[in-house]
């Protein structure tokens, strides 16, 4: 789908020493992520029926992943909607400007952390589905 992409991280571990340590899962702006992080916040004890979000942004980039436990994502434009589900915390979505989402269906215990472009706006994003699917028509019939 245009302007989102699943990113996959490294997962460092070595199961073969005497003590399992875990896994180690490095970040990096430049590499991993296609932008310059300017907010980090994280998203958990939700009910598993709430449904999140229902907004897009004008402006803002972010990588959602999934620390532990599940969600799903939908991303849609005018045009198009996928749901992704994000259940792996070596597994990020980018998602790009213009692109309305809904988070939904969180496992007991998920944690959902979101790496953004910007800091907070409240004028940058667009709640209402009318409006967005207007100037989301006029955004990708530039690019």
């Amino acid at each position: 789908m245009i302007n989102t992409k699943l990113i996959s991280f490294r997962d460092i571990c070595d199961p073969s020493r005497k003590q399992y340590f875990g896994h180690l899962t490095p970040i990096e702006c430049g590499q991993e992520i296609p932008f310059e992080v300017h907010r980090i916040y994280y998203i958990y004890g939700v009910d598993q029926e709430a449904r999140r979000g229902y907004h897009s942004h004008q402006d803002l980039e972010q990588v959602l992943i999934c620390l532990g436990g599940s969600v799903k994502i939908l991303i849609k434009t005018p045009d198009e909607e996928q749901v992704v589900q994000l259940d792996d915390p070596t597994k990020g979505l980018y998602i790009g400007p213009m692109i309305w989402r809904e988070m939904f269906d969180f496992s007991q215990h998920a944690t959902l952390l979101v790496l953004a472009s910007k800091h907070y706006n409240e004028k940058d994003y667009i709640r209402d589905y009318a409006r967005y699917e207007q100037e989301a028509k006029q955004y990708f019939q530039k690019g």
